[in-house]
């Protein structure tokens, strides 16, 4: 592999991750153009609905482009969507050579934009820093292929694995730097979800709060329909991204009625009132949304262990111990007699913010 090659897909790559939380359920995609060894394009997929990289990578080239190559992490679009093919304006600007990092595995791409591209004559590599654009767009690929979110944990907890005390009270076993790395997952993943009595105790608002960041659709798992009129997650729905997972037994309740049309809340019916996780993740894909952030509580966390549906996560583990076996464990009820059956989280990586440690974990 040329080390020029390598040199400008990381400099694509680090442009790639400018979009993040921003184009969901769209990739992250960085391009750059090169002409006798020197930048004259760059561009990245900077929102949902709006130009690709390639686009702006071309247009900063204008007609230099002629007889440069063009490195872009990940397949070009070739089919219509909401802006024009990618490689058809690549084959206009004259692009004599294509660096890909990897294909895109959605169906309307998959193969035939480098197709379009051979057939018009532009030389194209594939596989540059392949696994690198993989893990930048690791939830693209999981939702293109299997239309299921991507289930991240976040959690906090204290040396002995308690998320509050036996009363509930929570605030705060993590602290301020470890608060401000959970307002970036927000603003990473679409949705946030959590369970009834998390709501019910915190009255949570869900949302992101760093500057410029994307608010995600806010989802609670509240099979008996107790969400309050007066919580946050009701009065605050101007963007309309409130959504209440329920049981079909409250489709006569008159709460339904009222959330729905005078809050414009969204709701999800499953059957009874003991839910799958795998099915509440199928039917929030039906809506979109390409990634979910689980934030609790215990039942939630536990559901998705058992499950085995979690793709990875973060946990914020507190220097605290509450010592008490009455405290509410972030997670429970399994019987496991041999420590070889216990769950082991994958391809850890560790980081410290003050006195908390990060434990970011992920399982394939």
């Amino acid at each position: 592999m040329s080390c020029i090659d390598e040199k400008y897909m990381k400099l694509a790559l680090e442009l790639a991750k400018l979009g993040i939380g921003n184009v969901n359920p769209n990739p992250m995609v960085g391009a750059i153009i090169v002409k006798d060894d020197k930048i004259i394009g760059r561009g990245y997929h900077k929102n949902y609905g709006g130009p690709h990289a390639e686009v702006f990578a071309l247009n900063e080239a204008s007609n230099n482009s002629k007889g440069a190559t063009i490195y872009v992490t990940l397949e070009p679009c070739s089919h219509y969507g909401k802006t024009p093919p990618c490689v058809i304006k690549i084959i206009e600007m004259g692009i004599k050579r294509c660096v890909i990092a990897t294909l895109d595995p959605n169906p309307l791409v998959a193969g035939k934009g480098v197709k379009i591209l051979e057939d018009a004559g532009i030389e194209v590599k594939i596989g540059v820093l392949e696994k690198e654009a993989y893990l930048i767009n690791h939830i693209f690929f999981k939702y293109i292929s299997t239309k299921i979110p991507y289930l991240s944990l976040k959690c906090a907890i204290t040396l002995d694995g308690k998320i509050a005390t036996r009363s509930g009270d929570s605030k705060w076993i993590s602290n301020e730097l470890s608060r401000e790395r959970v307002q970036e997952l927000r603003h990473k993943y679409m949705g946030i979800m959590i369970g009834i009595n998390t709501l019910l105790a915190d009255n949570p608002r869900l949302n992101s709060r760093i500057a410029g960041g994307c608010d995600p659709y806010r989802i609670v798992v509240d099979p008996n329909l107790k969400t309050p009129e007066d919580y946050n997650f009701i009065q605050n729905n101007s963007d309309k991204k409130s959504i209440i997972v329920t049981s079909t037994d409250n489709l006569t309740n008159n709460k339904y009625q009222i959330y729905k049309e005078k809050y414009n809340i969204t709701f999800i019916f499953l059957e009874k009132k003991r839910f799958l996780m795998k099915d509440i993740l199928k039917k929030i894909g039906h809506l979109k949304i390409d990634s979910i952030l689980l934030e609790g509580g215990k039942s939630m966390i536990s559901m998705a262990f058992k499950e085995k549906v979690l793709d990875g996560g973060e946990i914020f583990i507190s220097p605290k111990i509450i010592g008490d076996s009455s405290a509410i464990s972030f997670f429970d009820g399994l019987i496991i007699d041999k420590m070889e059956e216990s769950i082991k989280l994958k391809n850890i990586k560790f980081k410290v913010y003050g006195d908390n440690v990060s434990l970011k974990f992920r399982m394939s």
